[in-house]
């Protein structure tokens, strides 16, 4: 397959100019290309009386490198912006026009052009609220505008929010639900002053004839929240679609900027800092055994539109992407780890990823090995305290899990016992009723309940054990016998085990949301997170906007 890959276009600089007083500053280099082509892009519009509709949708914000003083604003438009732009205001009237680059891709199948624009503004103050509004020339209507408040800067309380699997309420797509337009607002009920969004954004890949419409209502959808706090993605197997880049995340990268990591893959990955606290966003589709991204079911082949040039696919084909980094995300990884570790700024570490190392759902994807291979040893070894997954559409958390016990998984196939590495919980780290000494494991969260359909029956009956059985993938996906490259059988999970290490599940709804409330604590005392998961009753069968408390829980450890 022929893959094309996102273009950079630079804006030109308003006429008003950019800020030379270091306030903020034009997005400049980060990745994009010069003005150049951006004023022969202008100039031609402008000599040909383009009145194309630039009116800027789907607005939402990312963070920058450093939370405290840089944040994104990134949106589309239906067709190319002329003079793209954001104004940013303080609360004191001091107002700068801040130029947008413009990203494009054309989607692979449909062949259809998206123009997505991304502001970057510096130079802003810890613990600040800004306005800012955001249009173009060529925009119908007043300016969209909203307002977001940056990361403190040093320790300092603060909260943020965690889903995954969203979807769409546009309930003509695949897995879509009027669910997610509730998930949303449930963001906004708790003010957060930021969101991790856990993989599986839209499912676009499920719609190959629709992909860039689907992408446009999950957009929209979201912009009540994330147009005025950043939401930090992660990609998941679903962000993988045919003809859309070396691995089919060219819609996903148009789409966000995301921090930096320093290698070659830019925005697969990264990390940054709130407070005490180190997020890192990983993309488990390079890792794990499993295959859950866009696949041709058959019987015919998916034909793109004539106009993309590309080739049919052939029943079977899966975008299988296992290791396409060759092992620089997990090198990237654990240098973060180990500067973390020599980081006394730092006292908690939150990990979120897409797939689940540790997952006993009944109608889910369950447990992957290849990250308990790869990953959980770096976690243990360099303290990580929370891993934040979607994948599977329901809610468990783990006790902390520190080590594993070996050759407790039985084949599916021949009955014989095999190694699934199965996480050791550390039960002593429990120090209270539901609170728990971080200092000893990692909790392990499955949080894929945002706004996507959920199954109504995601645990199945404990076996005589009384425990609860865990699938999971122990090898890699496998071509198919004869096949052409390529082509790859979507085999599910080859081995079960007692998840010893799950300690509450939801048995009520699939759908919730994850509260994180961070206290750095005094100097010398200790420093928690208390987590309150809240649960939306009944919304398997009705959607609703009532969500309940399900449970809290004390995270606990010494400040550093």
């Amino acid at each position: 397959m022929t893959n094309k890959t996102p273009s950079d276009v630079s804006s030109t600089e308003a006429s008003a100019g950019v800020s030379r007083r270091g306030f903020l500053k034009l997005a400049g280099a980060s990745g994009f290309a010069s003005a150049a082509g951006a004023l022969a892009g202008a100039a031609m519009a402008a000599d040909t009386g383009n009145t194309a509709d630039g009116t800027p949708e789907q607005v939402h914000l990312t963070w920058g490198s450093d939370p405290a003083c840089e944040v994104v604003v990134s949106w589309a438009s239906q067709a190319a912006s002329v003079r793209p732009r954001v104004t940013v205001s303080t609360d004191r009237g001091h107002s700068e026009t801040v130029q947008a680059v413009q990203r494009t891709y054309t989607d692979g199948l449909s062949g259809v052009v998206v123009f997505a624009y991304h502001a970057r503004l510096h130079g802003l103050k810890p613990d600040t609220t800004y306005r800012y509004e955001v249009t173009s020339d060529n925009a119908s209507g007043n300016p969209f505008s909203s307002s977001f408040t940056t990361a403190p800067r040093g320790r300092k309380p603060f909260r943020f929010t965690s889903y995954g699997d969203l979807a769409t309420p546009n309930t003509s797509w695949v897995l879509s639900s009027l669910q997610s337009r509730y998930a949303v607002q449930a963001v906004e009920r708790f003010q957060p002053l930021f969101h991790l969004l856990n993989g599986d954004l839209c499912y676009a890949n499920l719609n190959p004839k629709h992909q860039t419409d689907v992408w446009r209502d999950f957009g929209n959808n979201n912009q009540t929240s994330a147009a005025n706090r950043p939401w930090m993605p992660c990609p998941g197997n679903h962000e993988l679609e045919f003809y859309n880049g070396e691995q089919g995340l060219d819609s996903y990268l148009t789409r966000y900027t995301l921090p930096e990591n320093g290698t070659r893959f830019s925005g697969r990955w990264y990390a940054f800092q709130v407070s005490s606290v180190l997020f890192i966003s990983l993309d488990a589709d390079d890792i794990v055994y499993q295959d859950g991204a866009a696949f041709v079911a058959g019987p015919a082949p998916l034909v793109p539109a004539p106009s993309t040039g590309n080739a049919p696919i052939p029943p079977g084909t899966s975008l299988y992407v296992r290791g396409y980094s060759n092992g620089e995300q997990t090198r990237w990884l654990e240098h973060t780890l180990r500067r973390a570790a020599d980081n006394r700024d730092i006292d908690w570490i939150v990990v979120q990823m897409h797939q689940d190392a540790l997952s006993s759902s009944k109608t889910g994807n369950g447990s992957d090995k290849a990250l308990r291979e790869a990953w959980l040893p770096l976690f243990e070894r360099y303290g990580v305290d929370l891993v934040l997954c979607g994948h599977d559409h329901d809610y468990e958390r783990s006790y902390p899990v520190c080590g594993c016990h070996r050759y407790l998984g039985t084949d599916v196939a021949t009955g014989e016992r095999v190694d699934t590495l199965t996480p050791r919980p550390v039960r002593h780290a429990q120090i209270g009723a539901n609170t728990f000494d971080m200092s000893r494991g990692t909790i392990h969260l499955i949080l894929g309940g945002g706004g996507t359909s959920a199954p109504l029956d995601v645990y199945g009956v404990d076996v005589g054990t009384g425990n609860p059985q865990a699938k999971v993938f122990t090898k890699p996906n496998r071509p198919m016998p004869g096949s052409t490259e390529g082509t790859f059988v979507r085999a599910p999970a080859d081995a079960v085990e007692d998840a010893v290490w799950s300690a509450q599940r939801d048995t009520g709804t699939g759908y919730g949301i994850a509260v994180f409330d961070v206290d750095p604590g005094e100097h010398g005392g200790k420093t928690t997170i208390k987590m309150s998961y809240y649960h939306a009753p009944g919304a398997d069968r009705t959607p609703t906007s009532d969500y309940e408390l399900f449970e809290t829980v004390t995270l606990t450890k010494s400040r550093r």
